[in-house]
């Protein structure tokens, strides 16, 4: 019997580095919202179910304009996210939990990356199955300089060890619970790990390896008004 399969979509972001009011991943890109996209790319994989994350005041919204109006059936609830990203992805965990039947991998992806690809799910799906954790992520084509406080370089990492990560993140259900629990235990207790990625609230509070997988250099994530206009560009090459 196959192994289960969801999402979460993360899009509670407020986007600041777009100098926009509307949040990036509700921007229009040609004349879909940026979120439409990787909502599509999981609808039409091997995802049973998907949890979108958004902004309280954003529910609405993305149940009315972007759910039901592109017909995401794969998409069992729209909740509330948290302060950080952090805990919003709690929340998307939670409600998985919830479910009459839940699933035995999830990936967790940022709704501002909209050409994750079937490729991508695919290669992330049979690297999840034999290590248990992994992410998406791409060898960096610059030089890479470590700074002090100072902005001064003090170490230059050899290139060929070093990648930018992406999304999806992909875990075994069981495990990323089980991380995420301990880690909103130790917030709670006045002992918080700081962390900006799922990969990292493994690697710290489980203290468990996650393997890289190839993503894409097409895989960017919205976060600037020069990538929107890069994501167009993307767009066309697709056609």
């Amino acid at each position: 019997m196959g192994k289960r399969y969801a999402a979460i979509v993360l899009s509670a972001g407020k986007g600041t580095r777009m100098n926009s009011d509307v949040p990036k991943q509700y921007l229009m890109l040609n004349d879909k919202p940026v979120l439409y996209y990787s909502l599509h790319t999981f609808q039409q994989s091997r995802m049973e179910d998907i949890i979108l994350v958004s902004g309280k005041e954003d529910i609405t919204f993305c149940r009315d304009e972007i759910v039901q109006k592109y017909d995401f059936t794969k998409v069992r609830a729209v909740v509330p996210g948290g302060r950080e990203r952090y805990h919003s992805v709690y929340c998307g965990l939670r409600e998985l939990e919830k479910l009459h039947q839940a699933p035995d991998y999830v990936m967790i992806h940022d709704g501002a990356r909209p050409f994750v690809s079937q490729a991508i799910i695919e290669r992330c799906a049979d690297a999840v199955e034999q290590s248990q954790a992994c992410v998406a992520g791409m060898p960096v084509k610059d030089t890479i300089k470590i700074a002090d406080k100072n902005q001064f370089a003090v170490e230059t990492p050899a290139r060929n060890f070093v990648w930018q990560v992406q999304t999806p993140q992909v875990f075994a259900f069981p495990l990323i619970l089980q991380a995420y629990r301990k880690l909103l235990e130790l917030e709670e207790s006045g002992s918080p790990v700081s962390v900006t990625d799922d990969a990292m609230v493994l690697e710290t509070v489980l203290n468990k390896k996650v393997r890289l997988i190839e993503g894409s250099y097409q895989n960017i994530k919205i976060t600037t008004p020069e990538d929107l206009e890069i994501a167009k560009l993307f767009l066309k090459l697709m056609q």
